[in-house]
């Protein structure tokens, strides 16, 4: 279930809970923000690539009409990206963590990409 903790600027949610935020509305974006070493590996199909160190000087280069979904391995780099964007100024209503990572998207079978 989705979780909005007092301090955060940004909402928990889970790999299943973004999917169905990707099935149902047409406004949202995925930022996978591990290394590219990491990425080659499988990512989220249609993802949009910013290492969680790029951030901060590529913010110009995230949609600015979607809710933005972060991404990392285990939640942590994806939790440090939503801080970052909304330190940038992005409205918290936007930004998500998808706090289980890209291993469990992988491995709920939901389309994944490989390579680079």
């Amino acid at each position: 279930m989705a979780v909005k903790n007092p301090g955060e600027p940004f909402t928990r949610i889970t790999s299943h809970e973004a999917k169905i935020m990707m099935d149902v509305e047409s406004a949202v974006a995925v930022i996978d923000v591990r290394a590219l070493d990491e990425r080659t590996s499988g990512y989220v199909s249609g993802s949009i690539h910013i290492p969680v160190d790029d951030i901060i000087t590529r913010i110009d280069q995230l949609p600015k009409d979607k809710k933005l979904l972060f991404i990392c391995a285990a939640g942590q780099r994806s939790g440090l990206a939503c801080e970052m964007a909304a330190a940038m100024g992005l409205e918290e209503e936007r930004l998500y963590n998808i706090e289980d990572g890209t291993p469990t998207w992988i491995g709920l079978d939901y389309p994944t990409s490989y390579g680079d």
